[in-house]
Formats: C-alpha cells, sequence, structure tokens
C-alpha cells in the first residue's frame, strides 16, 4: 500500500520537496499531499523588485499547479498535528474541518514577519514577506505620487505622502529601501510637479552596521553609496512609534511617514507550538542534520522531516551560520528542500541518509537600477557588475524555465520600455465603482 506523505506548507522547501520526490518516487510507492492556503510558491528575493516595478507579480510566483503534476494540492491549513496518532487538522480554505492520516509528514511552515509591541505598527506598517505586501507597497508609492503631485508644495500632507520608512538594516531592509529609492527617482520624470529634495526615503536599523551577512567594508560602501542616492540610513536607531504614520526614533528625531515597510525578523508560525512535535525556543521545529525531527536531546522521531525557515537545523559546515543553526534564507531552504526529499525517499526504502552539509554560495543583493553588492568567500563586487550578477543569479534560480523566461523578458522589455509605471489600487477594493452606481431595489410599501 502507498505510503502518505503530506508536505505542510507549499513555498520554499515544500516545493523544492515535492517537485524532488515527484522525480523519485516510483509508481505507486507513495502518494504526496501538499497543503497551502495559496495556489503558489512566491520567489522571495524577487519582492523589492516587485515594489519596484522591476519585475511582474505574476512572474514572481511559481503555480504549484502546473508544475506537480503527480501532487495533491490542498487549498487551505494545517492547523493541528498530532504526530502521536499521525493525524492532521486541516482547515480549508472553504468547507468544513478534516482530518488527514499521513505516514510521513514533512514541516515547510515557513516564517512571517516578527514584529515587536510599536505603538503604531500594527495598524500602520507593511511587511515584505508576500507578492501581496510587495504589489500594495508598489501601488500606494505611485498613488501617494499622484495625490502629491496636486497637493501644494508647503503642505505638510504632501511632504507626508512623500516620505518611506523602511524597518530593518537586513537585505531584506537594504534592498527594499534602495530599490523604493530608485523607483521614487524613476518616477520624477513623470511627475515634472516633484522635486528629488520632495521625496525623503529612511532607513532604521538598531544595530551599528547593516547587512551582517556581507564585509564591514562592503556595508560602508552601501550606507555611503545609498546616502549619496538620498536615503537617510539611521544606525543605532530604534523606532519608538508609528502611530497614525507619525514616526518616533530613539534619537528624539520626528517625522511623518505614509508608507512604513517593516523587514526587521521573521519568526515561525506560532500554531506550531500547539503541535506535539519537539519545538525550539524560539519556535522552530527542532530538526538533525539530516533533516529528520528530533528531541532536543537528539532522540529521533520517526516519519516526521523538517526545512527551510521554520526548522532549527544544526549548521555542520565549515562557517555555521549564529547560533550554530542554518539561517532562514532561499539559499538553505531550496537545497534542504531537495536532500529532505532524497532522504525521505531513502527511508521509504529502508537506506541511509545524507546530512545537509553546504557550501555557502555567498551573498548578492540588487540596490535599484543598475548597482549592487556581491560576496562569495574574500571576492566582492559592488556597483553594476554586481548587480548584473544579482540579476542573473536570481533570475537562474527561480524555479521552472517557464518563469526564468517571464522574468529575463521582463528585464529585456523593461530595458527598452522603462519601468511601468500604472496604478492600479483599486484591485484592493474592486466593488466600490460598482456598488456606487448600482440599482438597488426599491424598500417595500409600508
Amino acid at each position: 500500500m502507498a505510503k502518505k506523505i503530506l508536505i505542510v506548507g507549499g513555498g520554499y522547501a515544500g516545493f523544492y520537496t515535492a517537485w524532488k520526490l515527484e522525480k523519485l518516487l516510483r509508481s505507486g510507492e507513495a502518494e504526496v499531499t501538499i497543503v497551502d492556503p495559496l495556489p503558489y510558491m512566491a520567489y522571495l528575493p524577487f519582492l523589492p523588485e516587485v515594489a519596484a516595478g522591476s519585475i511582474e507579480p505574476r512572474h514572481a510566483v511559481v503555480a504549484r499547479r502546473r508544475h506537480l503534476k503527480r501532487t495533491a494540492n490542498i487549498a487551505g491549513k494545517v492547523t493541528g498535528i498530532s504526530h502521536a496518532t499521525k493525524t492532521a487538522t486541516i482547515t480549508p480554505n472553504t468547507g468544513e474541518v478534516y482530518d488527514f492520516e499521513y505516514d510521513q509528514i514533512v514541516i515547510t511552515t515557513g516564517s512571517v514577519s516578527r514584529t515587536f509591541p510599536i505603538p503604531g505598527i500594527a495598524d500602520n506598517a507593511i511587511g515584505m514577506k508576500t507578492i501581496e505586501e510587495a504589489v500594495a507597497i508598489r501601488d500606494r508609492m505611485v498613488g501617494n505620487f499622484e495625490r502629491a503631485a496636486s497637493l501644494p508644495k508647503d503642505s505638510a500632507e504632501r511632504a507626508r505622502l512623500l516620505t518611506v520608512t523602511v524597518v530593518g538594516g537586513g537585505f531584506a531592509g537594504i534592498e527594499s529601501v534602495a530599490e523604493l529609492r530608485s523607483f521614487a527617482t524613476a518616477l520624477l520624470r513623470r511627475y515634472p510637479e516633484i522635486t528629488f529634495d520632495e521625496t525623503k526615503f529612511h532607513l532604521v536599523e538598531a544595530m551599528g552596521r547593516i547587512m551582517p551577512e556581507v564585509t564591514e567594508g562592503l556595508a560602508d560602501w552601501v550606507v555611503k553609496d545609498q546616502t549619496r542616492r538620498g536615503v537617510d540610513i539611521h544606525l543605532d536607531t530604534q523606532l519608538s512609534s508609528g502611530e497614525g504614520g507619525n514616526i518616533e526614533l530613539s534619537t528624539g528625531e520626528k517625522y511623518e511617514s505614509d508608507l512604513i515597510v517593516w523587514t526587521a525578523g521573521v519568526m515561525p508560525r506560532p500554531f506550531l507550538r500547539g503541535t506535539d512535535l519537539p519545538i525550539g525556543q524560539r519556535g522552530h521545529v527542532v530538526g538533525t542534520p539530516s533533516l529528520r525531527v528530533a528531541t532536543e536531546d537528539g532522540d529521533i522521531v520517526e516519519g516526521a522531516w523538517t526545512a527551510g525557515d521554520t526548522s532549527q537545523v544544526p549548521d555542520i559546515s565549515s562557517t555555521p551560520g549564529p547560533g550554530g543553526f542554518c539561517v532562514p534564507n532561499a539559499q538553505h531552504a531550496v537545497r534542504q528542500g531537495r536532500l529532505l526529499a532524497k532522504n525521505i525517499v531513502a527511508s521509504l526504502r529502508g537506506e541511509g541518509v545524507v546530512e545537509y552539509n553546504h557550501k555557502n554560495q555567498g551573498a548578492v543583493a540588487g540596490l535599484g537600477m543598475n548597482t549592487g553588492v556581491f560576496r562569495s568567500g574574500n571576492f566582492t563586487l559592488k556597483g553594476y557588475i554586481a548587480w548584473l550578477a544579482h540579476r542573473f543569479y536570481h533570475g537562474m534560480a527561480i524555479p521552472t524555465w517557464e518563469r526564468k523566461w517571464r522574468v529575463f523578458g521582463g528585464w529585456v522589455g523593461h530595458f527598452f520600455l522603462g519601468r511601468d509605471i500604472v496604478n492600479i489600487e483599486a484591485t484592493q477594493q474592486p466593488r466600490e465603482i460598482f456598488e456606487e452606481f448600482a440599482s438597488r431595489p426599491r424598500p417595500a410599501a409600508d
């Protein structure tokens, strides 16, 4: 009888696990099911470029039903796991909650934005973790330019609309503020009513440096480069409040900002703490180098596997991450997903599993149009060549050739035609105009 493999989460690690399993499993050897509320895997390194209008949103996601041809897809969430009985509780997007029995479970639920109880953030900020957030940021920026262009130059509201604040100085934060600054500079050509000096961009970072993944010298170069391009970088600074768009920093500085983008860290999905799987102090599923779930004492939990951002996997490479664990990034999620599939198949066939021991491929970041940074070991690049390396690396890294062609084709189109600046904010309230003019039945006569 075919074994049932349940993959919880269809992001990087989940998608690559299923994709590889389809290639490795023999006919009738196992049935693979993947559960995720969304029908696609989002390629997260492209989100800043989506927000800056350099990549079309649909090109930065991969439709699972198109590319996972032998995997059952369930649109919903796993809201409970009882591994003792090998049962998962599934809450579908539509329909009643039900239990799903499995033989092997793969926990690849990814991560969500980690925030702090700072006044105003939950109500006013927006993350950079989903394709929907990136699209909303892009539309908000263009919409704010449109609104600001019709306001008096000395208007406080105009200044507020043209001010962007990004919180977090890691790769996501730096790429976000750099791409948005580049996008704003490009928009100025279409909005002659607005000057460069009116557009304000702030990056707030609590640590004394940015981008810990690169050398200190390269990070300093990024600070100088972005400062020159019009970004105010606040190091050793915390956001004290963002209530009502009124920004207060720990240094005492205050200003108004209509768009607040939060990129200051991620965390595993909280529902995992309610399962009977071993969970680490920070909420991650405890794993081994072979990607099996295990207790913190090292006892293997049979039939349970984990990978990606949600996992606490020991980093046994020569350059281990902070705390001795693999850091939550795309490189690990993709490579762990592939190995996890191989280990599951080996386990089903009674063969030995392999430990995840990676070689760091380096770090690359796009910092707006035509500039970037690249680091691999002691070798570094910056500027235009690094930007080309960034685009080539990520263009080739997005899964499936179908998506690669769409991304590269979009870049070629933008090279000749420029970025599309159409604002479609109305898609967030698609029925508003229809409702305004729709005829309604007359009230019944008394």
